[in-house]
Formats: C-alpha cells, sequence, structure tokens
C-alpha cells in the first residue's frame, strides 16, 4: 500500500472513493485533480485541531463598566455582555456571521483574504471548540 493516495481526475477519484477516505481518515496524504487544480481530502478533525494551534485566536477580552467585552485585533468581529460567558457566546456568533461574510463576499478583499484559516476553523468547530479556541487558545 502506498503511503499516499492520489487520482489524476475526479471519474478516477469517484471510482475509489472508499480509498480516498480511508487515506484522509488514516493521515494519509490524499489528493485528486480536476482539470488544472488538485485538491486534497483531509479528515475534519484532523484538519480542525491543526487549525486551532497554528491560528492564534488573538481575542482579548476586557473587563470595563460591569461588562464584557471580546474583540479580535485587526477584524470586524467584537461581542460585549454584562459577563464573560455571555461575551464569549456573542463572539462565537460574531465570528459565524463573519465567515458567512468571508464565504459571502469578503474572501476576495485584500484585507480578508488571508483569514481562509481561521474561517475554515470557524467552520469546521462546533460552538464550544471555538469557546475555547477563544480563552484557551485552542488547548
Amino acid at each position: 500500500m502506498s503511503a499516499s493516495v492520489h487520482y489524476e481526475s475526479s471519474s478516477e477519484a469517484r471510482k475509489n472513493l472508499k480509498s480516498l477516505f480511508d487515506a484522509a481518515g488514516q493521515g494519509r496524504v490524499a489528493t485528486m485533480r480536476r482539470d488544472n487544480d488538485t485538491v486534497a481530502v483531509v479528515d475534519v478533525e484532523r484538519l480542525r485541531h491543526f487549525l486551532a494551534s497554528v491560528v492564534p485566536s488573538r481575542a482579548e477580552v476586557v473587563s470595563e463598566a460591569g461588562g464584557w467585552s471580546v474583540f479580535i485585533p485587526g477584524l470586524p468581529v467584537a461581542a460585549d455582555a454584562e459577563t464573560f460567558d455571555d461575551a464569549v457566546a456573542g463572539m462565537v456568533e460574531a465570528l459565524r456571521e463573519y465567515s458567512d461574510d468571508w464565504q459571502d463576499h469578503l474572501r476576495d478583499a485584500p484585507n480578508h483574504r488571508d483569514n481562509w484559516g481561521l474561517v475554515q476553523l470557524i467552520e469546521l468547530s462546533s460552538d464550544a471548540d471555538l469557546q475555547a479556541w477563544l480563552v484557551n487558545s485552542g488547548r
């Protein structure tokens, strides 16, 4: 058995989906070619774990005026609430909205296009995963 799996066409990959998915699930390199593009098939939990470790949250939490604020410098997302937990939950909502906006129209904007990894992390994470990432850098 080869260490990696690669198919030169989408039709070849379709015929061999089980081996493509098995390789991805085992953490091996699994790719397929379509026209001039090569795409990777990756196990979601492995990718999410990797992204959480390499995409720092940089979230800043501030207690002020009897409430809490959470923001990420350089991103147009923030949340305010009376309690710390509510502010973090609000930030998760704000991140999900940002992800939607990024996928809809921000992905090609020069000041947002490099946030691909962040958007992938948001989409592949549960709310609990994102809360842990925000306050514990994903650990």
